[in-house]
């Protein structure tokens, strides 16, 4: 083989690694208590927390509460483990924050009390899903 093709087969496989490498990095989906873990180990990493907003029996979201400024918030969330804990947010409320069917908080614990979101991501219901379901019957 030519040295050109060798190089060019090692500058491929170089990529490949370094893509392999940055999948096993990166974050993986953690539970309150894994982050209450890592906080008392003196781990202070972000890490992925996905849950679902607290509701009451009626499906309404119970424990968002907005300062008067409107530039932070707090509210409940429920992780996978059936965990409550309350999160705080120092951003606006998302738009169709309440909507959402589930959220993935991007932070850490400052204490042992509220978690500190840095980031948050929502899943929203679909707009086209009743949209579908109504052409589907016709």
């Amino acid at each position: 083989m030519k040295k050109g093709h060798l190089l060019g087969l090692g500058i491929i496989a170089i990529a490949i690694v370094i893509i392999m490498t940055s999948i096993g990095d990166a974050s993986s989906y953690e539970s309150f208590s894994t982050a209450k873990e890592m906080k008392q180990s003196g781990e202070d990493n972000a890490i992925h927390v996905v849950g679902h907003l607290k509701k009451d029996a009626s499906g309404e979201v119970t424990g968002l509460n907005v300062r008067e400024d409107k530039v932070s918030f707090t509210f409940m969330l429920v992780d996978n483990e059936g965990v409550e804990q309350e999160v705080f947010y120092n951003e606006p409320v998302p738009a169709d924050f309440t909507r959402s069917e589930s959220v993935v908080v991007i932070g850490s614990y400052k204490n042992d009390e509220i978690f500190i979101a840095d980031k948050i991501l929502m899943k929203c219901p679909s707009k086209y899903q009743e949209t579908e379901v109504q052409s589907a019957g016709m």
